[in-house]
């Protein structure tokens, strides 16, 4: 006969990987997430500086070159700042940390990204409590 302490209770799982459901690190320790805004503020810097070079060099193709460029120098700088920014901090640091700062300088968009949830008040805590004597009475009732 097998006793408890040998097998789990009722078939339940006793071990469950603390990172299961996190998610995965796809290039230069960003996420698919990350990875996505990276890329995409990335190609638009690129289209943003393509545009006049392409008016100056009269060159349409100046504008695909220096969007992939962009998306490169983006991904690679961009996913080393991040991955130096993010060491050591909890998995939805970077997501708190945009929500508050959009909260905090734009409002009006913070709501629509849940800011209204954060604590976003600065200035000295207190717990109110105070140093109280107690009394205990001794003996009878």
């Amino acid at each position: 006969m097998i006793g408890p302490s040998e097998s789990p209770r009722d078939g339940l799982v006793t071990f469950l990987p603390h990172r299961l459901n996190r998610h995965p690190v796809v290039v230069r320790g960003l996420t698919a997430d990350e990875l996505w805004v990276c890329a995409g503020l990335s190609a638009a810097a690129g289209f943003v500086a393509g545009v006049p070079l392409a008016w100056l060099t009269h060159s349409i193709a100046m504008v695909p070159t220096l969007v992939v460029v962009g998306i490169g120098v983006g991904v690679f700088a961009g996913g080393g700042f991040l991955r130096r920014q993010k060491r050591g901090r909890p998995d939805t640091w970077l997501y708190r940390q945009l929500q508050w700062r959009l909260a905090l300088r734009f409002p009006s968009l913070g709501a629509h990204v849940g800011g209204g949830q954060l604590i976003t008040r600065s200035g000295w805590w207190t717990t109110r409590r105070q140093r109280t004597s107690t009394f205990i009475r001794r003996g009878g009732a």
